[in-house]
């Protein structure tokens, strides 16, 4: 991949890089009367329980941040891995990107194309959009992972004028695309990953991020992340003790949250549970996914029994 091929420039003086498949299995697309061309992978035998890994949402995200997990359950399970609009080889045209929209593009996914309730697993940010789509849809998903979910921190977010400010910042003529691409440059990219691992990140992960970060319309999506419009104002509130449905959270530390709101969650709600997946700093999915495996494996195992795991002493 740190090879890819440079293709005609997108922009002035910048080059477009060849986006190879984020996963080693076949890629379709489906979309409907709102959503434009939604690109997935899907592999596995195709009678067995489906299982949907979903991606994170920052400025370079992929399908391939699911690769571990993907590789190790497509012998067992049908595993779906969308591509979110705006990134991958779904639509990444200039439009509103939002919390309704990511969470009505998982339950569009989950109807038109994985049609039986699912194992779903979110990492990140796409932990709040995952949670939405349980709300409105709780008989597609029949359980929530959420890896390293977002949320938990009690921190404020940018009040929305403030965030449509930073918007109009962020894409001012003659400012967005320069600014995205440094951004996305390799050592930025492999700046903000260190902070995710308690290793290195390997070089694979770093050349997948560089390369969907160079292609047409990158820098849409991530611009209404990085002025905080897509994360939920209280989102526990909001969202998580509102489902009814098991929840699964694997964490340990995060550079971008605290969890200090996830003990509370757990002590109200039975059908929620946690295990720290140590030592881990953001992407327990790629630096222990053995690890990740086995706590999953168990929580799917208690759901197939009848019986609910007890949870992990969650502290911050």
């Amino acid at each position: 991949m740190s090879n890819a091929n440079v293709l005609p420039r997108v922009g002035k003086d910048r080059p477009q890089t060849e986006l190879p498949p984020a996963l080693d299995a076949p890629r379709d697309s489906f979309s409907t009367m709102h959503l434009r061309e939604v690109s997935y992978y899907v592999g596995g035998p195709a009678d067995a329980p489906p299982l949907v890994l979903v991606h994170s949402i920052n400025a370079a995200p992929s399908a391939f941040e699911m690769k571990p997990l993907f590789d190790h359950y497509a012998a067992t399970r049908r595993v779906y891995v969308p591509e979110l609009p705006g990134f991958g080889f779904s639509d990444r045209s200039d439009r509103e990107y939002s919390p309704e929209l990511y969470a009505n593009a998982i339950v569009a996914f989950l109807t038109n194309v994985v049609k039986a309730p699912a194992d779903v697993v979110a990492y990140s940010l796409s932990s709040e959009f995952a949670a939405r789509a349980a709300l409105v849809a709780a008989e597609r998903i029949r359980s929530l992972t959420l890896l390293s979910p977002t949320g938990f921190s009690d921190r404020r977010l940018p009040a929305g004028k403030t965030g449509r400010r930073l918007h109009r910042i962020f894409t001012l003529p003659g400012l967005g695309q320069g600014l995205y691409d440094l951004l996305t440059r390799r050592k930025s990219i492999r700046y903000f990953l260190r902070r995710s691992w308690v290793n290195e990140p390997p070089t694979e992960l770093i050349d997948y991020a560089y390369a969907t970060a160079r292609q047409p319309g990158a820098r849409h999506a991530p611009y209404y992340f990085l002025a905080g419009q897509l994360f939920t104002r209280d989102a526990v509130n909001t969202i998580y003790a509102k489902l009814s449905l098991p929840v699964l959270v694997l964490y340990d530390r995060d550079a971008n949250v605290s969890f200090e709101l996830l003990a509370p969650l757990l002590a109200e709600h039975a059908n929620w549970q946690a295990v720290r997946i140590e030592p881990t700093l953001g992407m327990p999915q790629w630096e222990r996914p053995q690890d990740c495996i086995a706590a999953m494996d168990a929580f799917w195992a208690g759901l197939a029994a009848g019986s609910t795991p007890a949870a992990d002493d969650a502290t911050a």
